[in-house]
C-alpha cells in the first residue's frame, strides 16, 4: 500500500524480477513489508500456480531448522519416530521464502549453497539425493555484505542469493503514504469490528508523522 516515489520504485522492481527465475534478496527493517513483497513476486511469476511457503530462519532453533528445510529420515536423531518431508521437497515447482536469512547458522549455509547450485539435497540422516525445482526469495534486516566480510555469513552464498536486490524503505522515509495506510487499516478494522468510524483526526495523523 503506497503511492510515493519510494514505493513506486519497489513496484517497478517487483515487476522486473517476478517473471525471471532468479533468486531475490529483500532488505528492510522489521515490519517494513518484506514478506508482502515476496508474495507479490510469487503472485506475478510463472510459479503462481505452485506452492508458496515461508520460513523464518530466526524463529526456529538451530537444531530444528535443518529438518524443517530438508526433512529427515526415521531414526536420524532422538525423537525422529517417522520420516518428515521438508520445505524444499514440499515446495517443488513453487517459491520458498526464507525470512531473516542472515540468522541462518554457518553449517546450514553450506547446504543452502549446494541446493542453489545443484537443486538437490539429502534429508537429515538419509543417503538418497532428492532433486527439487524451487525458486528462493530471501529477506533480512542485516547487512549481509558486512556480515560476509566479517566471516559471519558465507560470501559465496551471499552472492548466490543477491542476484536481484530490493530495498524496502521504512515508513518514516515515506510519510506521504501514511494517510493511505491509515485508511487501509481503518477500513479493515471497521469491517472486522463492525464499527462506523470513517476517518481519523488530523492531529492523530500529526502524532503518527512525528513517531520515529
Amino acid at each position: 500500500v503506497g503511492r510515493g516515489a519510494a514505493m513506486q520504485e519497489v513496484y517497478k522492481a517487483i515487476g522486473r524480477v517476478a517473471p525471471k527465475n532468479v533468486t531475490v534478496l529483500i532488505r528492510g527493517e522489521s515490519g517494513s513489508g518484506k514478506e508482502l513483497v515476496a508474495r507479490a513476486i510469487y503472485q506475478h511469476s510463472d510459479r503462481s500456480e505452485g506452492p508458496f511457503l515461508a520460513v523464518n530462519c530466526a524463529a526456529i532453533p538451530e537444531s530444528l531448522l535443518e529438518s524443517e528445510l530438508f526433512g529427515h529420515e526415521k531414526g536420524s536423531f532422538t525423537g525422529a519416530d517417522q520420516r518428515r518431508i521438508g520445505k524444499f521437497e514440499q515446495c517443488n515447482g513453487g517459491t520458498l521464502f526464507l525470512d531473516e536469512i542472515g540468522d541462518m547458522p554457518l553449517p546450514l549455509q553450506s547446504k543452502m549453497l549446494r541446493i542453489l547450485q545443484e537443486q538437490s539435497f539429502q534429508r537429515v540422516g538419509g543417503n538418497e539425493t532428492i532433486r527439487t525445482d524451487v525458486r528462493i526469495i530471501t529477506a533480512t534486516h542485516r547487512d549481509l555484505k558486512q556480515a560476509s566480510d566479517d566471516g559471519q555469513f558465507r560470501s559465496d552464498l551471499y552472492y548466490r542469493l543477491n542476484v536481484f536486490e530490493i530495498e524496502l524503505p521504512p515508513l518514516r522515509e515515506r510519510l506521504d503514504d501514511l494517510p493511505i495506510l491509515v485508511q487501509h487499516f481503518l477500513t479493515r478494522a471497521r469491517q472486522e469490528l463492525d464499527k462506523s468510524v470513517s476517518s481519523v483526526a488530523p492531529e492523530t495523523l500529526d502524532i503518527l508523522r512525528a513517531w520515529p
